[in-house]
């Protein structure tokens, strides 16, 4: 899909970054099929209003809501999935499977250290997009997953301030090993976003940088 007219440049590099990253991993791997191309992750802090960049995400996508036990978790999560189903774009959600049952989302996003959970999700809901963090150990755990998110690939903010970078040789290098799809997270911005093009990821997942990207007078 080519983004309409009204679209910034730098939601136009994201984009094509992300589906051409997309479509040259499916062509290699059947567990691709259906995987959205770019993943907007939430944070509390840095998108207090997370349905706004929903509204502006190109069907296919996806929104990682992570509420991290939020009182108003629910409604929150309500709006996005109106904000989501309307466009087309999946919502997952972090860690929290009741939350995810309640707000009829598309799959669950797991902490590294829950990723075995898995399994346990997967037999319950197996029609749902089940994803997990990875942050660098030598073995990641795949079963019961879809895909892995794997940061922080470039110097980055947030979470992912005190962990060193990963840098395209050594990404490049896990993509191939891992056994999984794997989405490339951290510092990841439309002027890097191209750079990740050959590494074998799937797709691109990012905070700060999609929320500016697809604002609504972007």
């Amino acid at each position: 899909m080519i983004l309409p007219a009204g679209y910034s440049d730098d939601a136009r590099a994201l984009w094509d970054a992300a589906t051409a990253l997309n479509r040259a991993a499916a062509a290699v791997s059947p567990q691709v099929a259906g995987l959205p191309p770019l993943l907007f992750f939430t944070d509390p802090d840095r998108t207090p209003r997370p349905w706004e960049t929903a509204r502006r995400l190109p069907p296919g996508s996806a929104v990682v809501y992570r509420a991290f036990g939020a009182a108003d978790a629910v409604e929150t999560g309500l709006r996005l999935r109106t904000a989501t189903a309307d466009r087309g774009v999946k919502l997952l959600v972090g860690l929290d499977a009741d939350l995810a049952e309640a707000i009829s989302a598309d799959g669950l996003h797991l902490p590294e250290r829950e990723a075995a959970q898995a399994l346990a999700v997967r037999a319950a809901r197996p029609d749902w997009i089940l994803t997990a963090a990875w942050h660098g150990a030598q073995d990641p755990w795949t079963q019961g997953l879809d895909a892995l998110i794997l940061s922080p690939v470039f110097p980055a903010g947030g979470t992912s301030a005190d962990k060193p970078s990963i840098g395209l040789i050594e990404f490049r290098r896990r993509c191939l090993n891992a056994g999984l799809p794997i989405y490339a997270l951290g510092g990841i911005g439309p002027d890097n976003a191209a750079s990740l093009i050959g590494t074998g990821a799937c797709g691109l997942a990012g905070v700060g940088a999609i929320k500016s990207a697809f604002r609504a007078d972007g």
